[in-house]
């Protein structure tokens, strides 16, 4: 039975061109958020918006966030130590989270509703970053180019 898939070797199994080109897709669609939004960090509106919702420190915090998210963006998306982009990611993540989203503070129950959502849609990008944490990049990322 003959396929129309380029076969990757990776060890003991292999991976094909568009198993590769979907995980790239992936990490792309995963780590866009966070460079658009890194770069955001650094202009006032955010950081008065932030010291507003309580962010302690939020001229050096904000930024600092920023910084984080780009970096573990961008770490991400070339597949470059994407491990360690992804623990910065999850350190952007949690503190962002719980200081930002506060849905159970709002009682204005529309806005209560937008703060949980939210705050969901950002527990399930920190789930995302904690599985690349143990697996890495995957096929078609420096990284697997430099375990070769």
């Amino acid at each position: 039975m003959a396929t129309n898939s380029v076969a990757i070797s990776k060890g003991l199994e292999a991976i094909s061109f568009w198993q590769g080109a979907v995980v790239v897709l992936g990490r792309f669609f995963f780590a866009l958020i966070f460079l658009l939004a890194g770069a955001n960090h650094f202009n006032k509106q955010t950081i008065g918006y932030s010291a507003s919702q309580g962010v302690p420190l939020a001229s050096i915090a904000v930024p600092l966030s920023g910084v984080l998210a780009i970096a573990g963006g961008l770490g991400i998306l070339l597949g470059y130590r994407a491990k360690l982009g992804a623990w910065l990611i999850v350190l952007f993540l949690v503190p962002v989270t719980l200081m930002m989203h506060k849905f159970w503070t709002v009682t204005d129950p529309m806005m209560a509703q937008i703060q949980m959502i939210l705050f969901l849609k950002n527990v399930s990008m920190l789930g995302g970053a904690l599985l690349i944490t143990q697996f890495g990049a995957g096929p078609f990322s420096l990284d697997a180019r430099r375990s070769r």
